[in-house]
C-alpha cells in the first residue's frame, strides 16, 4: 500500500538534524526524498560519533548512531554545488520535485543560482523551505544558529533546571535538540500547508523558518504566564508553574513523577497515602491553594513518598486513578509492555550491518500505514538511479561527472 505522501518529491539539501527531521518524517509518509549530500563527506552526521552502527562481528561500521536517527527513507546522492555541473543537476532535478528544503546560510545557495527567485522560474509549483538560525531577515540573519544557543536565547533555559537556590540549581538545556526536532515539525507541517495551497491554486511559495521563532513559540503556556503577570517564569527544575503536586517525587529506593492535574485526583492521593485530611485543609484543597503554598505542601509529601518503594507507589495510585509513573532508563523504555505493544522499536535491513534499530514514527494511519523498511542510506547510494533514472543521464555521462568529482 503506499503512503499517504507517495505522490511527491522532495529535494534536501538540509543536514545536521532540523531539516533531515522534516525530511524523515516526509519519507516515513512516503515522499520520494533525495538528499543531496557532499561527495566524500556527505551529512555532517555522518561523522557524529562514537557510536556508530555495528556489523554483524561487534565492529564499528561508517554510519554514526545520530546520522541513522533522523535520515531513514531517503535516497542519498552525492554532489558539488560549488561546481557549475553540480547546479545544474540541482536545478534539473527541481524542476521535477515539489519541495526543495535546505539550511544553507542565508544567501549562500543564491550565490550558487539556487535561490527560491531562481528555481520558481524554472518551476513555478515548487515549495521552497529555508530553515536557518535565525531567519532570513533581522539583524541576527547571518549568525550560525545552533540548537544550544537557541536554547539559551529564546528563553527555554530561563526556565529549565533547578531552582538557583536549589542544589544543582542553574538553567539547562534539554537532553536532545529539542529546537532542531521542532523547527523540523514546525516545517513538515508548513510544507503540507503550502502543499495544499498549491494544489487549490497551482502556486508554490517560499517558507522561512527559523529555529529561534520556533523556540520562542514552542514556549507556549509560558509566554502567556509571562504576558498576563509581566514577571518572568521561573526555573521550577521538576515541578510545575501552575499545577501542584505535579514534579518529581523520592521514593525510598527510586524517583516517581506525581502527575496530579486536578483536585480529584489529589484527593485520591490522599486517600492512597492515608491522610484524606490533607485534602480537606483548605491550604491544599485547590490546586489554586496548593500552587500559593506549595513551599508547605511539596514537603509534606516528600516526607510521605520516601517512606514506600517506588513501585508500590506506582501500582496503589495507578489503581487509584492517580497519574504517575517511574523516571525511565532507555534500557528500561524499550523493556516497558507499553512500549513493546506498540513496537517503537522496529529495524530494517542494512548493507553494512544486516539491520539497523530505528525507532518507528508516532503517526499512525488506518488508510495508509507507515511502513519502516528503507534504512537511511549509504554516502551516494542511489547517485547512479538518480542521475540515470530520474534525468536520463548515460552511464558515460555519470563517469564523466565523477571524473571531474561533481559526483
Amino acid at each position: 500500500m503506499k503512503g499517504a505522501l507517495s505522490h511527491l518529491r522532495i529535494l534536501d539539501l538540509s543536514r545536521v538534524l532540523a531539516g533531515p527531521w522534516c525530511t524523515q518524517m516526509l519519507a516515513d509518509m512516503g515522499a520520494e526524498v533525495i538528499k543531496v549530500e557532499r561527495p566524500g563527506a556527505g551529512d555532517d552526521t555522518r561523522s557524529w560519533g562514537p557510536p556508530y552502527l555495528k556489523d554483524g562481528k561487534g565492529r564499528d561500521t561508517s554510519e554514526a548512531a545520530y546520522y541513522l536517527s533522523c535520515n531513514r527513507g531517503k535516497k542519498s546522492v552525492t554532489l558539488d554545488i560549488a561546481q557549475p555541473e553540480g547546479q545544474d543537476i540541482v536545478r534539473r532535478l527541481a524542476a521535477i520535485s515539489d519541495v526543495f528544503l535546505e539550511n544553507y546560510k542565508v544567501g549562500d545557495l543564491a550565490r550558487y543560482g539556487l535561490g527560491y527567485e531562481d528555481l520558481k522560474k524554472i518551476n513555478p509549483a515548487l515549495v521552497y523551505c529555508s530553515i536557518s538560525g535565525f531567519g532570513q531577515t533581522g539583524p541576527y540573519r547571518l549568525r550560525a544558529g545552533y540548537d544550544f544557543l537557541v536554547q539559551g536565547m529564546a528563553g527555554f533555559m530561563s526556565i529549565t533546571g533547578e531552582a538557583d537556590e536549589r542544589p544543582g540549581g542553574g538553567p539547562q538545556k534539554a537532553g536532545v535538540a529539542v529546537t532542531d526536532i521542532m523547527t523540523g515539525m514546525y516545517a513538515a507541517v508548513a510544507l503540507l500547508a503550502a502543499l495544499a495551497h498549491r494544489d487549490q491554486t497551482g502556486e508554490g511559495q517560499y517558507i522561512d523558518m527559523a529555529l529561534l521563532d520556533v523556540g520562542v513559540g514552542m514556549l507556549a503556556n509560558m509566554n502567556l504566564n509571562y504576558f498576563t503577570t509581566g514577571t518572568a517564569p521561573k526555573r521550577w527544575g521538576n515541578a510545575h508553574a501552575n499545577i501542584v503536586p505535579y514534579q518529581v517525587f523520592a521514593a525510598s529506593d527510586g524517583h516517581l513523577i506525581l502527575a496530579s492535574g486536578n483536585d480529584t485526583q489529589f484527593r485520591k492521593f490522599c486517600d492512597v497515602a492515608g491522610v484524606p485530611e490533607l485534602a480537606a485543609d483548605e491550604r491544599f484543597a485547590s490546586n489554586d491553594a496548593r500552587v500559593r503554598n506549595r513551599e508547605l505542601l511539596v514537603p509534606m509529601l516528600e516526607k510521605m513518598i520516601v517512606k514506600r518503594r517506588r513501585d508500590d507507589w506506582v501500582a496503589a495510585l495507578e489503581t487509584a486513578g492517580v497519574p504517575c509513573g517511574p523516571i525511565n532508563t532507555l534500557e528500561q523504555v524499550f523493556e516497558d509492555p507499553q512500549v513493546r505493544h506498540r513496537e517503537l522499536k522496529v529495524e530494517a535491513p542494512h548493507p553494512l550491518a544486516g539491520s539497523v534499530p530505528m525507532v518507528r514514527t508516532p503517526i499512525r494511519f488506518s488508510a495508509t500505514p507507515i511502513e519502516h523498511h528503507v534504512p537511511p542510506p549509504l554516502l551516494g547510494e542511489h547517485t547512479d538511479e538518480i542521475l540515470g533514472k530520474l534525468l536520463r543521464m548515460s552511464a558515460e555521462e555519470i563517469a564523466g561527472l565523477r571524473e571531474k568529482r561533481v559526483v
